[in-house]
């Protein structure tokens, strides 16, 4: 792929600070939070009582925060949520950055150059999330990290926003080519990244949207943590996500069918160079890659997406 940058800067930033803040996140989200420490990151999902899906975010550990960047629109749903959960004798605080702050993500052939380019060499060849502040220019700092939040090789940068238009023009001056939400949203699909109200509602569970690789089974209580591992115990999965390849364009939500009988909907939809590629759920039952379905009478094919996992062992053995 093109090297591209993308203004990522709609999505949320919510800071936690106390001394309280790694244990707060790690009781109310799937994954491994206790784990990390300074410099390192990981996927989460919020779920609720019942294991359904809130968000999909990502979590930064500074030195005396964590930064957790979730869905554009998700950012007072979610500050909301776990304020509601903040007892008086928790030390734990939050903060809503996302109007404070930018989020730029570079990805594509030559991300690497990018990173060196800028002084982040180190981080090059780390693990995903692996995250550092380097100098910019004039004095100005940002943080970056690797990783796309897809399943495309590439660099995520923040920092204040007094910073954004200096990071923006190092980027860009390093060769990346500026992209559209346009981009942004079929590079999602193409890849299979979940989004709230679409793949994420309250009919969902993070095991049925493929993201086995956020969820952790070795953990102890947490919101939702009853109902999930009972789905991955007792194979319990009645559905899963899909990538959906279609002759024509349709709607998103409409269903899916095979031979007349309802397996399905259609989550996501968008027309790429090569053709018509939706995101659906289908029914685990009914099969999955390479099966023929029907789409508002448009003929469709399920295929394998990479940022969706169908087990706990394909997501711990991917790259």
């Amino acid at each position: 792929m093109t090297l591209t940058v993308f203004d990522r800067s709609h999505w949320g930033r919510i800071r936690l600070t106390g001394a309280d803040r790694v244990r707060f996140l790690h009781n109310q989200t799937t994954n491994q939070i206790e784990q990390l420490t300074a410099g390192q990151g990981c996927s989460t999902v919020f779920v609720t009582s019942t294991g359904r899906t809130i968000d999909l975010a990502t979590v930064y550990v500074l030195p005396e925060a964590l930064l957790l960047v979730v869905s554009p629109g998700m950012a007072q749903t979610l500050y909301d949520w776990m304020d509601r959960y903040i007892f008086f004798s928790d030390q734990v605080s939050l903060s809503d950055e996302s109007d404070q702050t930018f989020l730029f993500t570079v990805l594509g052939e030559g991300a690497d150059d990018v990173a060196r380019q800028l002084g982040a060499a180190d981080l090059v060849g780390q693990p995903e999330f692996s995250h550092q502040t380097l100098p910019v220019a004039d004095d100005l700092t940002a943080d970056i990290a690797v990783g796309s939040d897809l399943a495309i090789a590439g660099y995520t940068f923040w920092g204040p926003k007094t910073h954004a238009a200096s990071v923006w023009q190092a980027l860009i001056s390093a060769g990346a080519s500026p992209g559209t939400t346009e981009q942004w949203e079929t590079l999602r699909i193409q890849q299979g990244r979940p989004l709230p109200g679409q793949e994420l509602t309250d009919e969902d569970n993070p095991l049925e949207a493929g993201l086995w690789q956020s969820v952790s089974f070795e953990k102890g209580c947490y919101i939702g943590q009853e109902t999930i591992a009972r789905l991955n115990t007792y194979q319990g999965v009645k559905k899963r996500l899909w990538g959906i390849t279609l002759t024509a364009p349709v709607a998103a939500g409409a269903t899916i069918t095979q031979d007349g009988a309802k397996i399905g909907r259609l989550t996501s939809v968008t027309e790429t160079e090569s053709g018509v590629l939706g995101l659906g759920y289908l029914r685990t039952k009914a099969g999955g890659e390479g099966l023929s379905v029907e789409v508002d009478d448009v003929a469709g094919e399920a295929i394998a997406l990479p940022f969706v996992r169908h087990s706990y062992y394909t997501a711990t053995a991917a790259p």
